[in-house]
Parts: C-alpha cells; sequence; structure tokens
C-alpha cells in the first residue's frame, strides 16, 4: 500500500479559544475504550509528509502536536485547517503535556510518535519525559500502550527533505546509540523509515483487527 497525500497549505496555522484542543468536544464523548490512535508530531520534516498520509489512512486518529511539530509544520506549509479535515486535533500550550492525560481514559490502543527528532528518542531512550512526545512515550510504556516511533537518525547517512532542498545528514554515534537502546524497550517498536512505518502500522491494525480506511485525503 503507499501513502496517500495529505491536503496542504502554505499559511500558517492558526490559533485557538482552548491551548489543547481544536475541537468543541474536549472530552472526546462517545469514543469507545481502545478504540483510537494517538499520534504525536515532534519538531522533525524528515519524512513529515509521508508520516501524515499514513495517519490520514488509519481510523479514529487523534493527533497531538508538540509546540516545536507545530512551529515545524507551518515551515514545511501544513495547515491546521487541512489537518483538521481529518483529524481531531490537540495542540499543547502547557508546560506540563496536560494532553497525555488522555492516554488514562482508556480510549487509545496505540501511540505513534511520527516523525521523532533525535532529542525525542534520546529523552525516550533515557526515561526522560519534558516535553509532550516523550511525556507520551513515558506514560504509554506505564500503561501497556503500544508505541511506534519513527525515528529520523537511523543510518550513518540519512538523505531528508529540508523546506525547499534535499539534504544529506551524518548521524554522530550518540544517535545512532539512543536509537538502538531505544529498541530495547517493552512497549516500543522503532521503524527508521515511511515503509517501514507503514509495515509496523501494518501489522497493528491486523492485531487490533482494524483495516486501513479509504481516506485519501
Amino acid at each position: 500500500m503507499s501513502a496517500a497525500t495529505l491536503c496542504t497549505g502554505n499559511s500558517t496555522s492558526s490559533t485557538s479559544a482552548s491551548p489543547i484542543l481544536d475541537e468543541e468536544d474536549d472530552e472526546g464523548a462517545g469514543a469507545a475504550p481502545g478504540s483510537r490512535f494517538a499520534w504525536c508530531v515532534t519538531g522533525s520534516g524528515h519524512g513529515l509528509h509521508e508520516a501524515l498520509a499514513l495517519a490520514a489512512r488509519l481510523p479514529q486518529v487523534d493527533l497531538m502536536l508538540s509546540a516545536a511539530g507545530e512551529e515545524v509544520l507551518a515551515i514545511y506549509g501544513i495547515t491546521l485547517a487541512a489537518l483538521r479535515e481529518r483529524f481531531r486535533v490537540f495542540r499543547d500550550k502547557t508546560a506540563s503535556s496536560v494532553p497525555v492525560g488522555r492516554l488514562y481514559t482508556g480510549v487509545y490502543h496505540t501511540v505513534v510518535i511520527a516523525p521523532a527528532t533525535s532529542n525525542t528518542v534520546a529523552k525516550c531512550a533515557l526515561g526522560l519525559s519534558d516535553t509532550l512526545p516523550t511525556n507520551l512515550h513515558a506514560q504509554a510504556g506505564k500503561l501497556g500502550i503500544e508505541t511506534l516511533v519513527f525515528a529520523c537518525d537511523t543510518a550513518p547517512v540519512v538523505v531528508t527533505r529540508a523546506p525547499h532542498d534535499w539534504v544529506t545528514l551524518r548521524p554522530r554515534r550518540v544517535e545512532l546509540d539512543h536509537v538502538e537502546r531505544l529498541r530495547g524497550l517493552a512497549f516500543t517498536r522503532v521503524v527508521a523509515s515511511p515503509a517501514e512505518l507503514e509495515q509496523a502500522l501494518e501489522r497493528r491494525l491486523q492485531e487490533l483487527q482494524l483495516a486501513w480506511t479509504t481516506c485519501s485525503s
């Protein structure tokens, strides 16, 4: 299966009356226990379009944006308006990562952090949890919720799309070591590319007896 294309635009993100949620129903009334994906976007542009296109094909996804993630979305021309057409969007404007509390409601069967910066990967691997993505990973692990992490710096040479061009990066040994350490944590699956992410999501859907949606935008 190939990833769909998510609608994007050139305007930057808009503000909301709520500092956390861009939807009217901030408690997700009617959501069945264990029925939703929690998908978190960090401050990485590597594979960002591809990751969001995969998210758009999943059933019942809540999109959670870290402060850095929201900044990067704007840089890559992805608007909140476009995201709201497909997802419930949670924006973290808090010091204590308030959206993480939604994990305790039992609504989510899976957490996805994609794409994940090397900073997020390092913190998750070391058990630090001072941002929305790292808090989600830590609390999901404590609750036994399966987490998929699309790590950006996973090979000696990484070719990635910057906002205006393609660039070649050479991750340091320390970044590669953090990826390997993260792989060893319980309830965590680490993937290294959009293709691997798609495969991991396919396996997760099969485990949950769910299927991809037919949505292509």
